[in-house]
């Protein structure tokens, strides 16, 4: 077994690989594998390691996900809503914890006096930059088994793969 494949083999049964829906145990191999499983096995894995890390901080993954997002600078609510697929009441709780923690809090926008925008006070900053050094860390493990020309051909085809998503038009599901 390769390297990396001792890797998935290890975190597996913690993501949830493994396991059909009939319960009998159904062990993953490089053939069994198609693109649509190991995606889903991979966002597993990604996800438990969000939500270990964010344990650690003290934090929910959405409350991590909104202090990442705000790292780049303050967003407006109707963004951040839109960014997590939520309506903007929904987003209202998450920002109400969020200040009520003292990591984030919302002014007015300067160029629309009837909308809020969201920004990390320094302490949000700190939790935020310290999170994300955690997480991006514990994430560069999955590939770190990789040889260095699979790591960049792995970056530039999940890159590839985002870009085209960000600039497609959303599917018609009617």
């Amino acid at each position: 077994m390769t390297k990396a494949g001792q890797t998935i083999a290890a975190t597996g049964s913690a993501a949830g690989i493994g396991c059909a829906s009939d319960g009998q145990h159904v062990g993953p191999t490089e053939t069994q594998t198609d693109v649509a499983t190991g995606l889903v096995q991979l966002t597993a894995l990604v996800q438990g390691i969000y939500a270990r890390v964010s344990e650690r901080h003290g934090l929910t993954p959405v409350q991590a996900k909104l202090l990442c997002v705000l790292l780049d600078g303050p967003r407006g609510m109707a963004d951040l809503a839109h960014c997590f697929g939520v309506e903007k009441a929904a987003l209202t709780g998450l920002m109400d914890r969020a200040e009520r923690r003292g990591l984030a809090r919302r002014s007015p926008a300067p160029d629309d006096r009837r909308a809020l925008r969201a920004t990390l006070t320094d302490a949000g900053h700190r939790a935020a930059t310290a999170f994300h050094a955690e997480v991006s860390a514990e994430l560069s493990h999955l590939t770190s088994p990789l040889a260095d020309d699979d790591r960049e051909h792995f970056r530039s085809t999940t890159a590839e793969i985002i870009a085209r998503c960000k600039t497609a038009p959303a599917p018609d599901r009617g």
